[in-house]
């Protein structure tokens, strides 16, 4: 016969083991580094009192030491009141290293969250494989992995970088749909510092060779960094706000904010009245969404394009849009990548896609060129063309050449393309254009500089004007500036019941 006395008395007993675990000094060895315990980071992140952890109790590989948890903490709880799983490493454990039981935990729960449709959050901060277990920990990073592959476009998949994040343990993060780091505490990178020293000679602190200011503006690894830990795990709960649990739902719908009438009446005064002058691209966005709701993701990368959320009566949209303040809106690798991986992501989970176009062309020279703009720039065609959520385009004002038809025009799939009465759509600019096609009258001419004033005005007027693309249907509509929330909130609900069965097959091969 058992005796429940004893075994509650064990029970508790292991219990208060486990919290004995997380006292004295635990707390202050991360805080001393400027840095949240997992605990304390899950607090954060979850709602209050909804977190249920999983495997608190098991040990090593081996079963040795006096430590549960093996350096992780994994289970589930909500956010906002929606669920989703997690993990947490803890650095306080043995760093945060990956061994074979930890690796496990981690892929228990990224096999619980595919199965039941919720995102997986995983909060890293670890010193890496574990070398003492040898090729089973990397047995276990390539788990992961496996996980990770798996549940791309079924779930959405968030990494936290909150401390380091090295060697192998980088992967699993650039696998997942988007990445948070934070200043000074947060570095991610394949090879550390001595590697490069012993290697190459070459001196580099942690910080130049993969902290988050690198990796936000450089590499273009990180999607979101903040001043702090706190503030982190608040975006990702923002960020979560804008996406369905799943692929087979849609993000949830959010009561508008009380619009402000001047937003409206604003729009049309921001485009400058010569062509040539930039503009921030981010005031119409604000303009066209519901008052407050916009939220960039890869705000510090690739800044000639814009890539956000937002919300149009009270539903999720991701935007796309050329930032003429920045390179004048040209189209980079960088830029085509950016926007590439975003228009992939939206279409995944049911999200659907605006674009606002003012884009001179590709940027030309040999930098590029010689690495591969053809390619990454054909990421992007892929990207919309592939796509076949709702997706709708506005020219603001150019809209020129390769670039053009990249930024899901009319014969790429575009299921409504809007243009304002500013828009110039055309094969090139009309100063190229001119020099091109009219070289021996200019030559010829008496004032070159008055024809060629002559010559642009005609071009505008005869071919690069939006009224023209109209008349021949691969414009639909030319729009007022100040109507353009009203026809896009019109146009996204006729849109949102929208079919398209794709042709069966294994998959496409995007040009990576």
């Amino acid at each position: 016969m058992i005796d429940n006395r004893k075994a509650y008395k064990e029970f508790v007993a292991r219990k208060e083991k486990l919290k004995e675990q997380y006292s004295g000094d635990y707390s202050e060895r991360q805080h001393k580094k400027g840095k949240l315990t997992a605990r304390e980071r899950i607090e954060i992140l979850l709602d209050e009192g909804s977190f249920h952890e999983i495997d608190a109790f098991v040990k090593s590989a081996g079963g040795k030491g006096d430590k549960y948890g093996d350096g992780v903490i994994t289970g589930y709880g909500t956010v906002n009141g929606r669920q989703v799983m997690l993990f947490a490493q803890d650095f306080n454990i043995m760093g945060g290293s990956l061994g074979y039981v930890h690796a496990q935990k981690i892929q228990k729960v990224q096999g619980m969250a595919l199965k039941m449709g919720h995102p997986i959050i995983g909060l890293i901060d670890s010193g890496g494989a574990r070398i003492q277990e040898g090729v089973a920990s990397l047995a276990g990073y390539a788990g992961i992995f496996h996980h990770n592959v798996k549940a791309s476009g079924i779930i959405p998949q968030i990494s936290v970088i909150l401390g380091p994040a090295a060697g192998g343990a980088v992967y699993s993060p650039a696998l997942t749909d988007f990445r948070f780091m934070v200043k000074s505490t947060s570095h991610m990178f394949v090879t550390g510092p001595s590697v490069v020293k012993e290697v190459l000679n070459e001196d580099v602190s942690f910080e130049e060779l993969g902290g988050a200011q690198v990796h936000a503006s450089k590499s273009g690894v990180a999607d979101f960094i903040y001043n702090d830990e706190e503030h982190c795990l608040l975006g990702v709960k923002k960020l979560l706000s804008y996406l369905p649990s799943n692929h087979l739902e849609h993000a949830p719908k959010k009561k508008q904010n009380v619009e402000d009438p001047s937003f409206q009446e604003k729009i049309s005064y921001i485009l400058p009245e010569d062509p040539s002058k930039p503009y921030d691209m981010n005031d119409i966005v604000n303009c066209i969404v519901d008052h407050g709701s916009y939220f960039e993701v890869g705000e510090n990368f690739a800044g000639n394009i814009i890539t956000g959320f937002g919300r149009l009566d009270g539903a999720t949209i991701g935007i796309i849009a050329n930032q003429p303040k920045i390179m004048a809106g040209t189209l980079d690798i960088s830029a085509s990548r950016k926007a590439a991986r975003f228009v992939r992501f939206c279409d995944a989970f049911n999200i659907p896609v605006l674009v606002l176009e003012d884009v001179p062309g590709f940027i030309p020279g040999t930098n590029q060129e010689h690495d591969a703009i053809i390619l990454h720039g054909a990421k992007l065609l892929y990207a919309f063309a592939e796509a076949t959520v709702p997706k709708i385009t506005v020219i603001i004002r150019k809209a020129y050449g390769g670039a053009y038809i990249v930024m899901n025009s009319k014969n790429m799939g575009g299921d409504f393309n809007f243009a304002w009465p500013t828009a110039e759509v055309a094969v090139m600019g009309p100063d190229g254009a001119i020099k091109i096609l009219n070289h021996k009258e200019l030559q010829a001419a008496e004032d070159p500089e008055a024809l060629k004033k002559e010559l642009v005005a005609k071009y505008k007027d005869e071919i690069a004007n939006p009224f023209i693309a109209e008349e021949k249907g691969f414009i639909d509509e030319v729009i007022e500036p100040e109507k353009t929330r009203e026809v896009l909130i019109g146009a996204f609900n006729l849109l949102k019941h929208k079919t398209e069965q794709s042709l069966p097959r294994k998959h496409g091969n995007i040009p990576l």
